[in-house]
């Protein structure tokens, strides 16, 4: 007599997955992964690095699947077609954001640049980016600030090139200087004061913490009875660090707001300063909380992702000197050893570029987009689309896709030579594409440049060992190194003259 009540969880289950199943069918939805679990639905199959779990299963299934995340209805796209027509023909309808735990108390409750749903507020955020921010006009003002930090960190080398070298650490200084100096006029690292070093060593660790709390899964925002039952550790984390990091950009503020009636006229403003005087016309809209969210956000885009892109550049030319080689050669037919490599010479120094792209194909530092959330049906890949599907672009498997690249494993800069820009077709995107693509990818291209020209043109580089440099990518948003990169380097005998007269 019990066989029969034992059936009946089974029956139902099958019953489940049978009407599933035929619901998609006839509805014209995207092929999906079977079994897709009651309640949890497709959640079991996720494993880190979720990047590439996600292109083991679109490489068995197709590169337009639908999957089941909890209550999460996720299109997950990992073809260079499906993704132009996402942000092509469906771009408006993508240009919206998840209401995701991260993007509610870092994002500023969906307020933040980077988590705003698309509308008038976001549009207003975007133009300020791209006109007010980072316009080629702006980038060009705060040259002499990248071209300085990049001729100290030239001579930081020198001085020290008998000893290793920490590649990530002095980088990431590096941008952070560069990006706090644009932001609020202030510099952190390798100087001489000793409380503005501890200031920004307290940023610093705040910067680290967004990084790996962003990363962390948070399994609320597909089973949200998880956050009702009291699974709160991560929202708790992320409400600390959020009021830390309003606490010390409002002191930012507070100082430069004090200072604004003292300064040159005809000096240049810093970020905030800019942010302040737009204040005065409209307070209500750009209060200190907006300013403080929008600097946040430029400073979180653009400080990891490029150190941690120009760490994994100096891995790859490590484990290929020929390519390094390669790279010294050109910029010493191109700009010779009298002065230093400027962001004016990129255009003229394509292998570089090539060195870069292909960097930003094999690691980059967003292997998935950020979420993007349909806001109407539409169509793509031919199947039907509905409203409220969140969309993940998997880069890192187009990135890595034998189909789109020739043995994509491979270290080939050449396999860039002719290309301008960073974007092939949508075989490439490092930066997103359509109307949510990083605005900063202009200061990022100039970062990248200079730095990694300058260091090339002024220093040999070796690996500690014969052994080559790890090249296992560890855990985080950014898919940074699993083993930091640690180097010799010591002055080019052809630079010296140049070096000394630093």
């Amino acid at each position: 007599m019990e066989v029969p009540y034992l059936l009946i969880p089974l029956i139902l289950l099958a019953s489940y997955l049978f009407t599933s199943h035929v619901r998609r069918k006839s509805s014209n939805l995207p092929p999906s992964v079977f079994p897709s679990l009651p309640l949890i639905g497709h959640l079991y199959l996720l494993k880190p690095p979720l990047y590439r779990t996600l292109a083991k299963i679109s490489a068995k299934y197709g590169p337009v699947l639908q999957l089941q995340l909890g209550f999460r209805r996720v299109l997950l796209v990992s073809s260079p077609s499906a993704v132009e027509e996402c942000f092509t023909k469906n771009d408006i309808v993508f240009a919206n954001r998840p209401k995701m735990l991260f993007g509610k108390i870092i994002g500023v409750n969906y307020t933040s640049l980077a988590w705003s749903p698309y509308g008038d507020n976001w549009r207003n955020l975007r133009r300020i980016a791209s006109i007010e921010i980072l316009s080629i006009h702006r980038l060009n003002e705060f040259h002499d600030i990248r071209v300085e930090e990049t001729r100290l960190l030239i001579r930081k080398l020198l001085s020290g090139s008998s000893s290793p070298v920490a590649a990530k650490s002095i980088l990431y200084e590096l941008t952070l200087n560069v990006m706090m100096r644009m932001i609020s006029g202030k510099r952190y690292f390798g100087g001489d004061n000793p409380e503005l070093e501890e200031e920004g060593n307290r940023f610093r660790q705040m910067l680290d913490e967004t990084f790996v709390l962003a990363g962390a899964s948070n399994v609320g925002d597909y089973l949200p009875v998880l956050s009702w039952l009291g699974m709160k550790g991560l929202e708790k984390k992320l409400v600390k660090l959020q009021e830390k990091r309003d606490v010390f950009f409002q002191g930012l503020i507070e100082q430069l707001r004090k200072t604004k009636g003292t300064k040159d006229v005809n000096k240049r403003k810093t970020m905030i300063e800019l942010l302040l005087s737009l204040q005065e016309s409209e307070p209500e809209y750009y209060t200190d909380a907006m300013i403080r969210s929008f600097v946040l956000v430029l400073l979180a885009a653009g400080s990891d992702t490029s150190a941690g892109t120009m760490e994994w550049v100096m891995s790859l030319l490590l484990n290929h000197p020929d390519v390094l080689r390669k790279a010294q050669t050109e910029i010493d037919t191109v700009i010779g050893n009298k002065r230093l490599v400027d962001e004016s010479d990129i255009p003229n120094l394509p292998y570089l570029r090539c060195i870069i792209n292909e960097t930003l194909r094999l690691k980059p530092a967003g292997p998935l987009l950020v979420p993007h959330e349909a806001s109407s049906d539409c169509v793509v890949g031919g199947y039907n689309i509905p409203r409220g599907t969140m969309l993940l672009v998997n880069q890192w498997a187009i990135h890595h896709d034998p189909s789109v690249w020739d043995e994509p494993e491979t270290f080939n800069p050449e396999r860039f030579e002719g290309l301008e820009g960073t974007r092939d077709g949508f075989k490439l995107l490092p930066f997103g594409s359509g109307r949510r693509s990083c605005p900063g990818e202009g200061l990022a291209i100039r970062m990248l440049g200079m730095t990694l020209g300058s260091i090339i043109q002024c220093f040999d580089w070796e690996r500690m060992t014969e052994e080559m440099v790890d090249m296992t990518e560890g855990p985080g948003l950014t898919m940074p190194k699993a083993e930091p990169l640690v180097a010799k380097c010591k002055p080019r005998p052809e630079m010296m003259n140049l070096l000394s007269e630093l």
